[in-house]
């Protein structure tokens, strides 16, 4: 009879954990003491999909899957302080977040790539444009995205007014996966007579949220509260695809991808009618569609 506990510790003898590069499952060291968590599926062109606030890279399951069987190679990565990557005290800024997107880049050695942000992930996209050129990047894909400027000012006056953020933060401080558990059905347009998606699953997302650190959710929602995109659109010289659903109650299609689509030169922007915030998964089916059609055009 085999000896088991012998052959067990040969296998782990022969146990390389440093991760290679070939490996699905990695984390890449982006700055001094930050590690990300990245999953990189599949063969052939790389389409890098950042997830929105406060999720984490679990939310595109349906797409990675899809885009995989469809021949793409799929990188998706945990932002710093969210899911199983590094929790720092700072460093949620979006140049410092976009910065780690660089690194992730560089060190898989992309090209001809395509970017799809999702909601805050989309501030990501755009300044990795006009902070890094868009380097390796061939197209890019905003998805129920925040920008271009969601904070009410003079110049903006559609916008959302800093008390509503300061109300936000205080939910958050006070209970704050009792705000993701509220958060949560706005953001995938749950009430009385409309539930797209099952009580469990629900659940399983509320849960996603929960593992981010709280600072990071905190000032994270600062970014993409107060951070100015307008005079960076015209850097994003790849096509580009914006989707949004018009009754997005988190954040407005008027005040977010209508302008987008105004302002970004060479883009496909198509609205999806009485879709919430959370499409990834109320409008799975056409929105995998969407993106593959783009992706092979």
């Amino acid at each position: 009879m085999e000896n088991i506990s012998s052959h067990n510790s040969q296998s782990l003898r022969d146990f390389d954990f440093n991760v290679t590069q070939d490996s699905t499952d990695k984390f890449i060291q982006t700055a001094e003491n930050v590690k990300l968590y990245v999953k990189d599926y599949g063969k052939g062109r790389p389409v890098i999909l950042i997830h929105g606030w406060p999720l984490s890279n679990e939310m595109w399951e349906y797409q990675i899957d899809f885009l995989v069987q469809n021949n793409y190679r799929v990188i998706a990565y945990d932002r710093r302080g969210f899911g199983k990557s590094s929790q720092p005290w700072d460093g949620y800024d979006y140049d410092t977040l976009t910065d780690d997107l660089k690194e992730i880049i560089d060190q898989l050695q992309l090209e001809n790539a395509a970017l799809v942000g999702f909601s805050m992930g989309g501030g990501e996209v755009v300044r990795y444009f006009s902070r890094h050129g868009g380097k390796g990047v061939t197209k890019a894909a905003l998805i129920s995205s925040v920008i271009p400027f969601l904070l009410k000012t003079d110049d903006n006056p559609d916008g959302h007014p800093k008390e509503k953020s300061e109300t936000t933060a205080a939910a958050i401080k006070e209970d704050r996966i009792g705000f993701v558990d509220n958060f949560g059905k706005t953001f995938f347009g749950v009430n009385i007579i409309n539930k797209p998606l099952s009580n469990p699953l629900l659940e399983y997302y509320r849960m996603l949220c929960s593992f981010a650190s709280p600072r990071a959710t905190l000032k994270c929602a600062e970014s993409f509260s107060f951070t100015d995109f307008r005079d960076e659109l015209s850097t994003i010289n790849v096509p580009t695809l914006i989707i949004h659903g018009d009754d997005d109650k988190i954040v407005p299609i008027e005040l977010t991808s209508k302008k987008a689509s105004e302002s970004i030169a060479n883009n496909t922007y198509i609205v999806y009618e009485g879709a919430p915030h959370g499409l990834f998964y109320t409008d799975k089916d056409k929105l995998n569609t969407d993106l593959l059609n783009f992706l092979n055009s």
